[in-house]
């Protein structure tokens, strides 16, 4: 066990909080907190239909070892990954749809089960466009963890490439 983990740990007892509350508390392990990102973007060129409802799709890499909150954690205490998106000249976007996230349990609380996204996971964005080139900017919100603590939320800058035929 991590020092920075164990300290919160016994900070969290002593103040009587659950163990997922000292868990979401964080490491002060370095190694992990020195990363700009444990989440990529891959970001690719899209083609669209223009003047048709189509679909972009936002494809994300976690880190090997890590894995982030679904869109819809089972629990107050967790922060969702969400993607927002800023609004762009003859594009109409909708509001984005996320996976379903995997349950998964810690050894911590093997009883309590989380929903998580970990590996390779996609969030789609329906858009109107205008014909033409696009560029949507925008940022992905979230929050990594490991096995045994989760880090301060991050962003993740995104642009969204893309062309309506």
């Amino acid at each position: 066990m991590r020092t920075g983990v164990l300290a919160a740990g016994l900070l969290m007892g002593a103040l009587g909080a659950t163990p997922l509350v000292a868990y979401q508390m964080g490491s002060l392990d370095a190694s992990h907190t020195k990363l700009k990102s444990y989440v990529e973007y891959v970001a690719e060129d899209q083609d669209v239909k223009a003047g048709s409802r189509s679909v972009l799709e936002l494809r994300f890499h976690i880190l090997d070892d890590f894995h982030v909150n679904s869109h819809t954690p089972r629990s107050d205490f967790l922060i969702p990954t969400r993607v927002v998106l800023q609004p762009a000249a003859g594009v109409k976007a909708e509001s984005a749809e996320y996976p379903a996230g995997t349950n998964y349990s810690f050894s911590f609380d093997p009883t309590n089960k989380l929903s998580v996204y970990a590996g390779d996971f996609t969030v789609k964005v329906p858009v109107v466009a205008v014909a033409g080139a696009h560029t949507i900017n925008g940022s992905l919100h979230y929050q990594a963890c490991d096995h045994a603590a989760c880090y301060p939320p991050r962003s993740l800058a995104v642009q969204v490439v893309f062309t309506a035929k």
